[in-house]
């Protein structure tokens, strides 16, 4: 154990009631594969890849060999108006894995910068074509889009707005897909989804499209509980978006690099958008990098208009040299092991083995797809989240970690996982939601 674990007063804890962390900690000082060690020397089995960000497991040797190598022979480079040669080739090998033609990235440290560039990106878009009126953004109830203003602005979780404001204008949300008509899909839902696509038209027609820059959705929807879009959903906004000059933005951070079936949701859905964002996986969670890829019309359309410096957006660790290293290394591991294959292999033992949570009294509702699921679970004393709040820590004492959502289990095991780790897996849910 390399730094002490009895003061814990100083570290403002993000998205956790630090008052209660602090009065009994869940600290793990090691992590390697599918286990984390905790601070009382136990082994918990991570079956939400941290967060959602290590889905080739953890402590890779090969990255960080990759990134020790790079830090010692070219730590920084100052990325305004220089470069360095992992950038490049970073971008190089995003290319010829994206869908369609997203064929151009700038890259960020974060899930939510990425969101923040994308919607940036989306702007000077329109300006470049002479629509700088198009400054609306559509996005959708229950979405996450990380916790920048303009992310912030376009999701629809409440509790992470709340506290903070108005943030954008002009901000428009389309209703969610989630619907208690069809409870336990696995896979799509059958019914609704061009229906609630229409929304977007109905923005349309209400505020003019000439005033709508970008609908932006996660494809599945992640943190708030794993939401997949009902069949036809996604082909009718890609319809909506071209009939009326608006660009559609995914926000892959989650759904990006394997996890729900195929290399990216535009090739599992068969829709491209216009604008992608990345993350969490992009090196593996060994290091922060986010990312943005457009397709050859978006990047081209803003070059062509603009002389000199095309885009005052940018930050000081974009493109870092040491996380494109770990970028790197992460995408030989996903092609040398094989691992989006895996995943797609495993998914259906793993979601047998979460849609088997079915008769517990307590779950009202499951969902699924690829190596992502959502178990939701009736809320403790009519109050929402403390039924979550109390899972956490049950499933700590089990040796189990996933991450709660409010009251839903949101559940994300690395592609290393082994059928025996889903068996351990659902044994602990079992255990501690049976008791529910």
């Amino acid at each position: 154990m390399r730094y002490p674990t009895n003061d814990l007063e100083h570290f403002f804890m993000p998205f956790t009631a630090n008052k209660a962390f602090k009065a009994n900690p869940r600290l793990m000082v090691a992590s390697k594969g599918v286990e984390c060690t905790t601070h009382e020397g136990r082994t918990i089995l991570d079956m939400s890849s941290g967060l959602f960000c290590a889905p080739a497991g953890h402590s890779r040797p090969e990255i960080a060999d990759a990134v020790s190598e790079m830090l010692r022979e070219c730590a920084y480079v100052a990325p305004f108006q220089h470069g360095q040669p992992a950038a490049f080739e970073l971008a190089r090998r995003l290319k010829a894995i994206m869908p369609g033609e997203l064929n151009y990235t700038f890259f960020t440290n974060s899930g939510s910068e990425s969101v923040d560039t994308a919607l940036k990106i989306a702007l000077q878009y329109h300006r470049a074509k002479g629509q700088g009126q198009r400054i609306r953004f559509v996005g959708r109830e229950r979405a996450y889009h990380g916790v920048n203003f303009g992310g912030m602005s376009v999701q629809g979780m409440v509790k992470n707005k709340e506290a903070f404001g108005p943030g954008l204008v002009g901000v428009l949300h389309m209703r969610h897909t989630w619907s208690e008509d069809e409870l336990f899909v696995r896979g799509q839902p059958e019914k609704n989804g061009v229906e609630l696509a229409n929304d977007l038209q109905r923005f349309c027609d209400l505020h003019g499209a000439d005033t709508i820059g970008a609908c932006i959705v996660e494809p599945v929807a992640g943190s708030t509980g794993v939401l997949c879009p009902p069949k036809g959903y996604l082909n009718r906004l890609r319809e909506i978006c071209d009939a009326n000059g608006i660009l559609l933005i995914f926000d892959e951070v989650i759904t990006g690099f394997g996890r729900i079936g195929g290399k990216f949701a535009g090739d599992v859905f068969g829709v491209t958008p216009d604008i992608m964002t990345m993350a969490k996986a992009l090196t593996n969670a060994a290091i922060p990098m986010g990312a943005v890829a457009v397709t050859d019309h978006v990047y081209k359309t803003i070059m062509d208009a603009t002389p000199g410096v095309e885009m005052f957006h940018g930050y000081t660790y974009s493109a870092h040299p040491a996380a494109c290293a770990a970028a790197i290394a992460a995408l030989d591991i996903y092609e040398n092991e094989g691992l989006f294959a895996k995943a797609a292999e495993l998914s259906d033992y793993f979601l047998d083995a979460i849609f088997s949570l079915k008769d517990l009294p307590v779950v009202t509702d499951i969902r699924g797809i690829g190596l992502l699921a959502g178990v939701d679970l009736a809320a403790k004393d009519g109050t929402p989240g403390a039924r979550g709040g109390q899972a956490v820590q049950d499933l700590w004492e089990e040796g189990v970690m996933v991450k709660m959502t409010g009251d839903t289990a949101c559940i994300a095991p690395p592609f290393i996982s082994e059928k025996s780790h889903i068996d351990r897996m659902a044994e602990g849910l079992r255990n501690v939601f049976g008791k529910y």
